[in-house]
């Protein structure tokens, strides 16, 4: 049996986890509840464990896409014999897009019947401004 450990944190923090080769989930490109004016009223003072906020991160392209590679790379270090695996996903602020990733493929991998522990580093900061775009 395998024991999992999955963190979200926002990147936008500045104090990302550490692990010795940890499976890196980036949810930076699925929508993003704060940046989205039909949202936001609604969604942004919730976080990613809400239904709500769960189903709009998962109607982005991809998203599923995104899901379904990391549990199956998380399945395959399992197949290879890895006890101990750490999972960091990130966004840009830690409220919304990583947790929700974070939550569905912790409930897909507690299928497998071995451990997983679910952290959210930064589910409770306060939102984070807009991250800085680069223009070129």
């Amino acid at each position: 049996m395998a024991t999992i450990r999955i963190t979200s944190y926002g990147t936008g923090h500045h104090d990302n986890p550490t692990a010795d080769d940890p499976v890196v989930v980036d949810t930076t490109t699925l929508h993003n509840p704060p940046e989205d004016p039909t949202v936001r009223a609604t969604l942004t003072q919730l976080t990613g464990r809400h239904p709500d906020v769960a189903a709009y991160v998962l109607a982005t392209p991809g998203a599923h896409h995104l899901l379904d590679t990391a549990r199956r790379t998380v399945e395959q270090r399992i197949a290879r014999g890895q006890q101990h695996i750490d999972v960091h996903v990130h966004c840009y602020g830690g409220r919304h897009r990583c947790v929700a990733i974070a939550e569905l493929l912790a409930a897909d991998l507690s299928a497998l019947d071995d451990y997983v522990h679910t952290h959210h580093r930064h589910i409770a900061h306060p939102i984070l401004p807009s991250r800085p775009r680069t223009t070129v």
